[in-house]
């Protein structure tokens, strides 16, 4: 199956979310399916509809957490078809309030008729990897 990772730094020189990205690739990679990831800054605009599964994932945009940036209700707003895609939402482990930063993220998601199947809040690279092998795509 073709599974897109999108992800949403808070900053330019955010890499941490970025490297998260490409650890869950990885552990998607070992289940035998494609996967493309994607900067929602660098290509804004680009149609993900032709995607089985997705990933989106964030940073808060405060130390206090509770809200993501804009850029990834503008994203999936010009996205293409997603309504009804199987997904599931990540944050990175940052600032106080990380729960309330993940429930801001799946709601922009499931205002899109995203069907999210799981979440988390992710600390490390071994934990982005071993999250990729297990998440349920077919």
């Amino acid at each position: 199956m073709k599974v897109c990772i999108l992800y949403a730094a808070k900053s330019n020189n955010s890499g941490n979310i970025k490297s998260i990205a490409k650890a869950i690739a990885k552990g998607v990679e070992q289940q035998n399916h494609i996967v493309d990831i994607i900067d929602m800054k660098l290509e804004e605009g680009k149609i993900i509809s032709y995607y089985d599964y997705l990933i989106v994932g964030t940073e808060g945009t405060s130390a206090f957490g509770g809200s993501v940036p804009k850029l990834v209700k503008n994203f999936l707003d010009r996205a293409g078809a997603i309504s009804g895609k199987r997904c599931m939402a990540f944050v990175t482990k940052a600032g106080l309030r990380s729960n309330k930063t993940l429930q801001a993220l799946m709601k922009v998601m499931e205002e899109q008729g995203m069907y999210l199947k799981t979440s988390d809040i992710i600390k490390k690279e071994q934990q982005a990897t071993a999250i990729g092998k297990r998440i349920h795509i077919k």
